[in-house]
């Protein structure tokens, strides 16, 4: 599992290991890490043009180190300070000592338009806000290049906390981020600015807490969550999941959700609602019922939501699963019509399913703001619901209330955001609630699995072809911790 930590805990881990090493150790022990990842993308040092954006402070000097020890290898290396009076003496007197030299910024275009990789060392994890219209400059530049942009620690311009952009930030192809990995890197929009992350290990382990603000699983802890039958299992020790969705008007919204609940492992799928002759249609397994959930037989788990409409029928079926003792994903339309006090209430695990437009609506707030700061308000729909809120988005969160970590989630396409991909989520996610799984377990693992179906479909997709391809990346998800091996992925 990735673990991600916020900048007061990454400084106080910093400095902790900082006593226990010899001056200036931590930071060269971070430029060689990044000398090295920027040595494997070049494929060759000598002969290459490397042009680094120096800012004040440890980031610029960790690139100015990292781009001295590449002039050692026979790298022309040129640094651009934005601050003259104040770059990393030692860093730069050994970049100069390598044979690198120095540039003012406004003579800065030539070189980095003819580079052939620029190291962006503008600001480190003590940065806010966006960047300075100098710096702004240069990193338009080094994006309009032909050179590959490595970011120095996180792209400079995105909060490291949260991952918000407030205003001009570097865009690079790599980021290499030191000691820990910090949330701005895993959570949107920030992390459309990373491009391919790597991490370099400089002994902070030890020094960092247990419990980390933002968490994102990987193959092994998923393959380690989902359910597997056994000699003695039967249709209910599997699960049943209730499903109440579509109306006469999204019949295809039934059919989405009970697809994604039929492959997500489901022992048995009940559907109540006016989509029956549909779901039954494509999926004659399930169990159908043309009364209320009440009355619908027993479940360990209900999805309700999807294209179910507002109508008195509608908001008869939401009270009644609101008010049922086994968890409840409520998606879509039920959040509109669930009872907030029903719902904070419940003692049976929960699950809120909601895109940004919905979250800003349940949260009296605008789209906008949910999109700029997705971490903040996903804890707030947790803590204001009493409920495991998963905010889907270009990255989807997962948050409990209190104080844990948030999960997000590292798989997913932007392909994934077409019509009733939502829906068949829901029916994956309800299907791992029934089989027993907690809701922030079953939230995490669902989102997993809907994102790597996503991938592995060649694009473009329709939402129908996202249930029938979870097996098979379950599958290899099992098949890659089993023997070792990358992901099929």
């Amino acid at each position: 599992m990735r673990h991600a930590h916020d900048v007061e805990t990454v400084r106080a881990a910093e400095r902790a290991l900082m006593g226990t090493l010899p001056g200036g150790a931590l930071m060269r022990r971070a430029a060689f890490g990044l000398a090295t990842a920027c040595a494997d993308m070049l494929g060759g040092v000598y002969g290459r043009r490397v042009v680094v954006l120096a800012g004040s402070g440890d980031n610029g000097g960790d690139a100015l180190y990292a781009a001295a020890a590449l002039a050692r290898r026979g790298a022309g290396a040129v640094a651009v300070e934005l601050a003259p009076e104040r770059t990393h003496p030692g860093a730069l007197a050994a970049l100069r000592s390598a044979g690198g030299r120095t540039l003012a910024p406004e003579d800065a275009g030539a070189v980095i338009d003819r580079a052939d990789l620029v190291l962006d060392g503008i600001v480190g994890i003590g940065g806010k806000g966006g960047l300075r219209p100098e710096a702004a400059r240069l990193a338009e530049l080094a994006h309009r290049a032909r050179a590959a942009v490595v970011a120095v620690d996180l792209p400079s311009g995105i909060d490291p906390d949260t991952g918000a952009v407030a205003g001009e930030a570097v865009r690079a192809d790599v980021t290499v981020t030191f000691g820990a990995y910090k949330p701005g890197l895993l959570i949107d929009p920030g992390a459309e600015h990373v491009g391919a992350l790597r991490f370099v290990d400089i002994g902070l382990g030890p020094h960092l807490p247990e419990h980390a603000a933002l968490e994102a699983l990987q193959h092994a802890d998923v393959a380690a969550l989902l359910p597997s039958p056994s000699g003695e299992s039967d249709k209910y020790r599997r699960g049943v999941v209730g499903v109440v969705a579509g109306s006469e008007r999204y019949p295809g919204a039934a059919v989405l959700a009970v697809g994604g609940a039929l492959r997500g492992g489901a022992g048995a799928v009940r559907y109540v609602g006016p989509g029956a002759d549909a779901v039954i249609a494509r999926f004659p397994e399930t169990l159908v019922s043309a009364g209320s959930p009440a009355k619908a037989g027993r479940v360990q788990a209900w999805v309700i939501g999807p294209g179910l409409g507002d109508d008195a029928r509608a908001r008869q079926a939401v009270a009644e699963v609101v008010g049922a003792d086994v968890p409840v994903l409520i998606d879509a339309d039920a959040l509109r019509l669930a009872d907030r006090d029903a719902v904070r209430a419940r003692r049976a695990g929960t699950v809120l399913t909601p895109h940004a437009g919905e979250a800003a609506a349940l949260l009296d707030t605008d789209r906008a703001q949910v999109e700029e700061a997705r971490l903040a308000h996903v804890r707030r729909l947790a803590e204001e619901f009493r409920a495991t809120a998963l905010l889907k988005g270009s990255t989807t969160l997962v948050a409990e209330p209190g104080t844990g970590a948030v999960r997000v989630n590292p798989t997913g396409s932007a392909w994934l955001s077409t019509a009733g991909s939502g829906d068949v989520l829901s029916g994956l996610t309800g299907s791992l609630l029934a089989a027993g799984l907690s809701a922030r377990d079953a939230a995490s693992a669902g989102a997993y699995l809907h994102g790597l179906a996503g991938r592995d479909l060649a694009p473009p997709f329709g939402a129908h072809e996202l249930a029938s391809r979870v097996p098979l990346v379950r599958a290899s998800i099992v098949d890659a911790v089993t023997n070792d091996a990358p992901p099929r992925t």
